[in-house]
């Protein structure tokens, strides 16, 4: 058989594709080419030279229902979790279970594959593929992309965007034609992830030896009358090629003697005609019960159940599998070898030819048989049969039949996650549906799939259509999909469309409907309304979910209730932290008693999210993260992740902080959580600004706007935890104060989007030092669930002292900055600018003990680097008559223009030792630091100064040494 005549050019550059993937440096590469150009011949090429060394692996997207949901991946993974052997997905931690999907055995049923975002289980097979050529890297091989599911498609795209630093390889093959997945490939080429190959037909020279190859003989032996024999018709395509070879031996017009191959009489060639006329004649001259097997067969297209032909030809199993093993059959199909009990015809249009043999009127006959034997052999229809089934009812002109298959095949599809999928199906379905109660269900069932797959305006766009459908359908059946929209809204940020669905629900339902059905409709307004600006909003939130979980729990309708009184928990924090608490405490019970392990998780997150607020305990919050690893619950670990790193941001812990960031950061960017990863990118800048370096928190604020340009939700907190303190640090109060008041407007006076934004907290204090707030009964406007949180009593508590002092009242002052200083213990950066603030009024007013928390505050500052606040602190305790020590703190030894740049004391100190060639190593053992501060320092003054590198750096400080 010939091989690849004219491809050396391409196998080539495949080889160095191969070359780069083994050192780390994956790369995508799809092939594009016309049926018969031998693009899976090419794979198969590939894959035989990588499989040396590499481990390689194959999945071919199905011909025969092209929307069958992650076919080709989970037949490529399929190989290697088979050979790798039990405890390959010890390495993949909560991904195991993402990647159930494509897995069977790694699938956790508790767990709903439509629970999982795509994107995830998109990262699941990037890690999988990674940890199978972690040693000796790894070739991913897809054929047929055009038949591919969009699901397929989303996940090969993502691969293709993300192997640049992976072990991995994927090279795809696809038909030449227009398609989503030459859409997908010309984009990844465009976007310079991928390259995109057109793979040509043979040139005459290379035809010519395709020829020669194929009667195994020299190119000087292909006489040019039979050279034009094949060329004319074929054009350079290998496979018709190879066919009109075939037909012209067959025909014995082409043969074998002493001398060669020799032509014999006038021989005539053409495509495709001559396929279907040669194979005609072939089945007229072969047995009767060939005659009846192989159009049977080509009903199906290219590949066939043999379980589906006895009935058809009345032949019984012994006689089909010997007829299938020898003879015309056999030189025409094979066993599909990853499909038990089904075979495929050797050439794509082998199948069709012989249909095109066939009167069209027994083609029709031929399917309705084929979809009554298939729907008859498993009723159930399992896996692809569903749309084989569809497929052959269509053929057969049972339009309704089709579409009827066509629904139950996107109702499984949406059930695995595969809601796109689901989309063109029900598409199908719908154009094809001629009974309208079976439109309906069809426009019904696209509704739900077009929001599972974000595409919520198309959703909104067939609400008037299904609107029209008379009795169609339902009121009832028109509200859920309203309400469905709203939730929709919800997720995308777009309240007022979410509002509208929820008015158009309540519509359909009327005054007469009953509290259950209006209980879903409650808890979904609920969630919109308290997105509005307004402190009146929360009120009348609550009110919704307080009646939408009454009315669910008395109907058993668990999911509406875990929503509510998750929502409940975030709501009445404001006036009562013990009841917000036990709200939530209450939906974790639920969903433990009606097994909803997602929405436990969930629960649990928001649980440690309180536990963090109302004392800065952060174990429950680890522990949960630890829990959604365990279930898969990726969105939810990653969740919990963003939660931690602000919490202990805020007491401190920089360096951790900036850990998880870098660790779930570009991960949560990946998996598109756009509002987590924001957060993270946020905390970024919280971490920053505590330690005083406001260039870098003004370039991780920019990368937050050129992530997402609008983030209104990131404002407040921005403002409230990152700005106004990096100010504070700077000894700037009026543009602490303009930044603080910046924070309020961002959260349009609804205290339950941003608590810790300094609305309950440090706003007061600021306030009260400035003189802007003067009555204490301020402080109990009835915001006290929200006030006791930890990180806001602090700052609350101090402005009562604060102004408790101004009036006289010592005891009860100094009682109120007890509890401040108590509140502050796990918060050393805001404890001690507490402490340095109302300082100030203690003096002035005569109470407390500002000395002694002078003291304080100037040691902290002062190891903290933060020069000017310590110097304030110093200079108030002079103002208080206090002795104050010198502190040679070598801030004037520093050169200008490096103090400009905000170089500190100790980076300048690591910096001159740098001048010296020492390591980190050796600078942490002469300055007593531990290496990775010294990493940090050094990573802190590349960035100062601009310099690239640690060369750069020496260089720089040698030229600030006096000589």
């Amino acid at each position: 058989m010939p091989t690849f005549c004219g491809r050396t050019g391409l196998l080539s550059q495949l080889g160095d594709v191969l070359s780069r993937t083994r050192q780390g440096q994956g790369a995508a590469l799809f092939l594009r080419g016309e049926s018969g150009a031998g693009r899976s011949r090419l794979l198969a090429e590939v894959g035989r030279l990588a499989r040396t060394d590499m481990v390689v692996l194959r999945g071919r997207a199905s011909g025969i229902t092209p929307t069958t949901p992650f076919r080709p991946l989970a037949e490529a993974l399929l190989q290697f979790t088979r050979s790798a052997g039990p405890h390959v997905a010890d390495g993949l931690g909560p991904y195991r279970l993402v990647l159930g999907r494509l897995i069977p055995e790694w699938r956790d049923p508790a767990v709903a594959p439509e629970e999982q975002s795509l994107i995830v289980l998109a990262e699941g097979v990037l890690r999988l593929l990674a940890l199978a050529g972690r040693e000796r890297g790894c070739l991913l091989l897809l054929d047929d992309l055009h038949d591919a599911d969009a699901e397929t498609l989303t996940i090969v795209d993502y691969l293709a965007d993300n192997l640049a630093d992976q072990p991995i390889a994927m090279v795809g093959a696809l038909l030449d034609r227009e398609c989503t997945a030459l859409d997908v490939a010309r984009s990844a080429a465009q976007r310079g992830v991928a390259d995109l190959v057109r793979l040509p037909r043979l040139s005459r020279d290379e035809l010519r030896e395709f020829v020669a190859t194929r009667l195994d003989c020299s190119a000087a032996r292909v006489g040019d009358d039979l050279f034009d024999l094949v060329w004319q018709p074929s054009a350079g395509n290998p496979a018709l090629a190879g066919e009109l070879l075939d037909g012209m031996v067959d025909a014995g017009h082409l043969l074998s003697g002493p001398d060669g191959w020799q032509l014999s009489g006038r021989p005539q060639a053409s495509v495709p005609g001559s396929l279907s006329r040669r194979l005609a004649r072939r089945l007229e001259s072969g047995p009767s019960e060939v005659r009846r097997l192989l159009p049977a067969a080509a009903v199906f297209g290219e590949r066939f159940p043999v379980a589906a032909l006895p009935a058809m030809t009345g032949l019984g199993e012994h006689e089909l599998t010997s007829l299938l093993h020898h003879g015309l059959a056999a030189e025409l199909v094979h066993p599909v070898a990853d499909t038990p009990g089904w075979y495929a015809f050797r050439h794509p249009v082998t199948a069709e030819a012989l249909l095109e043999s066939r009167p069209a009127g027994i083609t029709a006959d031929l399917a309705r048989q084929a979809a009554e034997t298939v729907e008859k052999l498993d009723p159930a229809l399992p896996g692809t049969l569903c749309q084989l089934a569809a497929r052959l009812r269509e053929q057969a002109g049972d339009h309704d039949g089709a579409a009827r298959h066509l629904i139950e095949a996107a109702s499984r599809a949406l059930a695995d996650g595969a809601a796109s999928s689901a989309v063109d199906l029900l598409e199908q379905a719908s154009a094809r549906a001629t009974d309208p109660a079976l439109h309906a269900d069809a426009g019904e069932s696209l509704v739900q799939a077009l929001v599972e797959a974000g595409r919520i305006d198309r959703a909104m766009q067939m609400m008037p259509e299904l609107d029209g459908l008379g009795g169609g359908l339902s009121s009832q059946r028109l509200a859920v999909l309203h309400t469905r929209l709203a939730w929709a809204a919800v997720f995308a940020a777009r309240t007022g469309d979410g509002l509208d669905q929820v008015a158009a629900a309540r519509r359909r339902l009327g005054a007469d409907a009953t509290p259950a059905e209006t209980a879903a409709i409650d808890v979904v307004a609920a969630h919109l309304i308290i997105e509005l600006p307004g402190p009146e909003q929360v009120g009348k939130a609550e009110e919704l979910a307080r009646q939408a979980a009454a009315v669910a729990e008395r109907h058993d309708l668990p999911v509406v209730a875990c929503q509510a009184w998750q929502l409940l928990g975030m709501l009445v924090r404001q006036r009562n932290a013990d009841e917000a608490t036990a709200c939530l405490e209450h939906s974790r019970e639920l969903a433990v008693r009606h097994g909803l392990k997602l929405w436990e998780v969930h629960a649990l997150v928001r649980l440690g999210n309180d536990d963090a607020a109302r004392d800065g305990s952060l174990r429950r919050l680890r522990q949960v993260r630890r829990d959604a690893w365990s279930i898969g619950a990726v969105t939810a670990a990653h969740q919990a992740e963003a939660s931690i790193a602000l919490q202990i941001a805020l007491q401190g812990g920089y360096a951790e902080a900036e850990e998880i960031i870098g660790q779930t950061l570009p991960a949560t960017t990946r998996l598109e959580m756009v509002e987590t990863a924001g957060h993270l990118w946020q905390t970024s800048a919280v971490v920053a600004a505590h330690q005083g370096q406001r260039r870098e928190m003004e370039s991780r604020l920019a990368e937050l706007r050129r992530y997402r340009e609008d983030a209104p939700w990131a404002d407040s907190k921005v403002f409230g935890l990152a700005r106004v303190f990096c100010s504070l640090l700077e000894e700037d109060r009026p543009r602490a104060a303009d930044e603080m008041s910046s924070a309020l407007r961002a959260d349009g006076g609804n205290p339950a989007l941003s608590p810790i934004n300094g609305r309950a907290g440090l706003d007061l204090l600021l306030r009260a030092v400035d003189g802007d707030l003067d009555d204490p009964a301020v402080l109990d406007d009835g915001s006290d669930g929200v006030r006791r949180l930890r990180w806001n009593s602090q700052f609350a508590e101090m402005a009562r002292a604060v102004l408790l002092g101004r009036r006289g009242d010592h005891a009860g002052a100094a009682a109120a900055a007890e509890i401040a200083i108590r509140s502050a213990e796990p918060y050393p950066l805001a404890g001690h600018l507490t402490l340095r603030l109302a300082s100030e009024a203690a003096i002035t007013d005569g109470w407390g003990d500002p000395v002694g928390w002078l003291r304080r505050a100037e040691e902290y500052f002062h190891e903290a680097e933060h020069a000017p606040v310590a110097r304030a602190c110093r200079a108030l305790l002079r103002q208080a008559g206090a002795a104050v020590g010198q502190r040679r703190d070598g801030v004037d030894n520093i050169p200008t223009a490096l103090r400009a740049r905000g170089v500190t004391v100790r980076e300048y100190e690591v910096l001159d030792l740098i001048a010296d060639r020492l390591g980190n190593q050796e600078i942490a053992s002469r300055l007593h630091l531990s290496p990775r501060t010294v990493e940090k320092h050094v990573a802190r003054l590349m960035a100062k100064t601009d310099r690239p590198d640690r060369a750069a750096l020496r260089d720089l400080a040698r030229t600030l040494r006096p000589d």
